[in-house]
């Protein structure tokens, strides 16, 4: 798939690329750890995590969205959860208690103190950032399309869903509904779904053309939902004023809980460092060593208006 090749994880999302050949130093990105781009807001000097060593467990908001985190019966699963687990246990914290909301509720959940972080794979975007404080990339996944059996409108990405006039559904509070309005879709033909299974229902029944989500994300509704008669296609990487838009993704605190944050990191590079160990630990939910983000990916850049 040329996508695919394009996404080479160590080549395809560099600084140069995002911001026309701008460098930040290691150094001025260690130093604007300590805050969140758009925040301004203070570390937490380790207070929350020193409260979470105390009690045992950490709180998980997650929004039941596989493969990045759902529930698997009584097992809480997914890519986010997994490494998180992997993560917190690192740190001294041994049990994730989980609370299930959705999608669109997981940043004022947070934010009104429901739960510790997000295990959700969410989206790193300047907007989000303004309001939260996110790690550093946990996965990178491009764009795709799920349609019809036979794609019978001839799509291949959103400028054809533009192009054609028909309609897309997309989740409430999710990227793809701004990566719509940016390659021309028009607000009359985007239609927000509050889960992933809704977007494959409302496709079946005929209610939208197309359902736009990752592509990570789509094959795997696709393989659970195996006798539907849909399909999706090749990856796309989508445009927001001429930037290329990867979908990276990651944890997110509240922006008072950067120290926090920062353990986080820590360890997430350890994990994200080492391809093997990264497919060990989510290959089974789909996520291969392209999915591994850069270490010239940096959150800091993504957060940047």
């Amino acid at each position: 798939m040329p996508q695919h090749k394009a996404l080479s994880r160590r080549g395809f999302f560099s600084r140069t690329a995002l911001l026309g050949g701008a460098v930040l130093a290691p150094g001025l990105v260690a130093a604007c750890s300590r805050t969140q781009v758009g925040t301004g807001a203070p570390s937490d000097d380790g207070k929350l995590l020193d409260k979470l060593h105390a009690q045992g467990y950490v709180r998980i908001g997650f929004a039941g969205e596989a493969p990045y985190g759902f529930k698997d019966g009584n097992r809480l699963a997914g890519e986010a959860p997994t490494l998180h687990r992997e993560i917190f246990s690192a740190l001294g914290v041994a049990e994730m208690r989980p609370t299930l909301t959705d999608f669109g509720a997981l940043i004022p959940g947070l934010l009104a103190d429901r739960f510790d972080v997000v295990s959700a794979g969410m989206a790193i975007t300047p907007e989000r950032c303004a309001k939260v404080a996110f790690s550093e990339p946990e996965f990178v996944s491009p764009t795709a399309l799920m349609v019809p059996k036979g794609n019978p409108k001839g799509l291949s990405d959103l400028k054809s869903v533009a192009s054609t006039g028909v309609t897309v559904g997309v989740l409430t509070a999710a990227v793809e509904a701004t990566y719509a309005k940016g390659a021309g879709v028009g607000g009359s033909s985007v239609k927000s779904l509050a889960k992933q299974q809704d977007g494959l229902d409302a496709l079946v029944a005929g209610r939208i053309d197309a359902f736009a989500l990752t592509g990570i994300s789509l094959r795997w509704l696709a393989k659970a939902n195996a006798e539907a008669p849909v399909e999706v296609l090749e990856p796309f990487v989508p445009e927001l004023n001429g930037t290329p838009q990867y979908s990276p993704g990651g944890a997110v605190f509240r922006p008072g809980s950067t120290a926090l944050r920062d353990a986080f990191n820590g360890e997430l590079a350890k994990i994200t460092g080492d391809p093997d160990r990264y497919v060990a630990l989510i290959g089974q939910y789909g996520f291969t060593a392209r999915e591994v983000p850069p270490p010239t990916l940096r959150t800091i850049d993504l957060c940047a208006v």
